[in-house]
């Protein structure tokens, strides 16, 4: 058995899963030649939510930050998270756009690029495959793990077949709501290990208190690469910890071979920067907290924290219990979609409409309409035409690869931008993220030009939020 490999997830998930992808550049700037001796596998530190945050929030260009990574990490291979036709926005783009996001990605510094579609049809995959192998990216899929009676590990092992065949260099079980238990982990890993040659890699959450279990019955069953966050950002919503998991491997088969007195000296710089993020009301210690709930309801902590918000506002938090048990019959009345980013926003808000309209669907949201559609593409089960004449009226159902029907949007997004551009990526920031792009922009520009004080110094413009 070959040593189990680690994937860092403290410089992206660990940090989006616990301070709202708050850690802005400066503070990851001082520890990265450190964790560049380490000798993990990859370290994941762009994609997912970092794009978006770094634009609306930190104001920082995003670009920047990876080149800055990459310049600081030159032995370790960078990762990112794709969500495959929505790339890092939240709709369907068109192809050319996202090839371009590619090469774009690849040229600034990413290796590793793990693609994935929320409703796990892999037709929302094939050109992000596609263009990351043009650019000599390792491919890795992440199929969309959920729960449910069509969810076995046939239908599974069947989906990591496909995803082999269509060019994935390595596979991913993303497990983004922490529904895995132990033997269920064990079960899954050897199903897929026996349906493909290529590697596989396990994802999983803290949040149901599972996770450490759960790695080690994978890596039992032959997981190649586990994702782990050292421990000042692991737990709760986060990840296993990495010194806690290197140390249960340590002098087996499996042993990581990773340091335990280097990754201490990563564990002192992150301790400090975790009691900065708690002062600052960033790091709510209740996200530390475990959370079994995920499992009796099969509701991601995010999704459940939302719907309760949600109720509040409508005076009908009494309702939760309601919502709860009306969430998996909308989730069956559409297809049953894995709830994923951005599947769990519309099943949980159609729930909520439902309970406190006393009627089903008696108001749809356009977004609901839109998936029942087809516009995010095919569901893991048929909808029932009957009810998707229901919910679209005299719309016409979407049964192709939406991005399809997208024509080639790259040169008009290009005209749209073209005042703001300073560097080619900068087309692809105002793409995904329209008016917040134009905002950052604006900023920038006054920066450069000391209108706000600045005085172009490139030190002050990262901050934490």
């Amino acid at each position: 058995m070959a040593k189990i490999k680690i994937t860092e997830t403290i410089l992206r998930d660990a940090h989006q899963s616990l301070l709202a992808t708050r850690m802005p550049t400066s503070d990851m700037l001082p520890i990265l030649p450190a964790m560049d001796k380490i000798g993990f596998h990859s370290v994941e530190c762009w994609g997912g939510a970092t794009f978006d945050s770094c634009l609306r929030f930190l104001n920082e260009d995003p670009w920047e930050r990876l080149r800055i990574l990459k310049k600081n990490l030159p032995n370790t291979k960078l990762q990112m998270l794709f969500r495959g036709q929505n790339m890092l926005g939240y709709r369907h783009y068109a192809d050319d756009v996202l090839e371009y996001f590619v090469q774009k990605s690849v040229a600034n510094g990413i290796d590793i690029i793990r693609i994935f579609d929320a409703l796990n049809d892999i037709r929302n995959l094939q050109t992000a495959i596609n263009a990351a192998k043009k650019e000599g990216a390792h491919t890795q899929v992440a199929i969309s793990y959920t729960t449910g009676d069509v969810f076995t590990d046939e239908y599974y092992a069947n989906y990591a077949k496909q995803v082999e065949a269509i060019g994935a260099d390595s596979i991913c079980i993303k497990d983004m709501a922490a529904l895995l238990t132990p033997y269920r982990t064990e079960a899954l890993v050897k199903a897929i290990k026996a349906a493909v040659k290529i590697p596989v890699q396990l994802h999983t959450h803290y949040t149901s208190g599972l996770a450490s279990m759960c790695l080690l019955k994978g890596i039992e069953a032959g997981a190649d690469i586990i994702d782990t966050a050292l421990s000042p950002l692991a737990l709760g919503t986060s990840h296993a910890p990495t010194e806690s998991m290197v140390a249960a491997l340590q002098g087996t088969e499996y042993d990581t071979g990773l340091d335990l007195v280097a990754l201490g000296e990563l564990r002192t710089y992150f301790m400090g920067l975790r009691q900065k993020y708690i002062d600052a009301g960033l790091l709510d210690p209740k996200m530390l907290a475990t959370d079994a709930n995920a499992l009796i309801y099969q509701v991601p902590g995010g999704m459940l924290s939302n719907l309760l918000s949600q109720l509040k506002q409508a005076g009908k938090e009494d309702q939760l219990t309601a919502v709860m048990e009306e969430v998996p019959r909308v989730r069956k009345d559409a297809g049953m979609p894995p709830l994923v980013t951005p599947t769990s926003q519309i099943v949980g808000t159609q729930a909520v409409f439902n309970v406190i309209m006393g009627e089903r669907y008696k108001t749809v949201t356009k977004e609901f309409k839109g998936m029942v559609r087809g516009e995010y593409g095919k569901t893991p089960v048929p909808i029932d035409p009957a009810f998707r004449k229901k919910i679209i009226g005299d719309a016409e159902p979407i049964d192709c690869r939406p991005a399809d029907l997208i024509a080639p949007e790259l040169e008009k997004l290009r005209e749209e931008c073209s005042e703001w551009i300073q560097q080619e990526e900068d087309v692809l920031s105002y793409a995904q993220f329209g008016q917040v792009a134009v905002k950052f922009f604006e900023k920038r520009r006054d920066q450069q030009f000391g209108l706000d004080g600045v005085h172009g110094n490139a030190e002050k413009q990262i901050h934490p939020v």
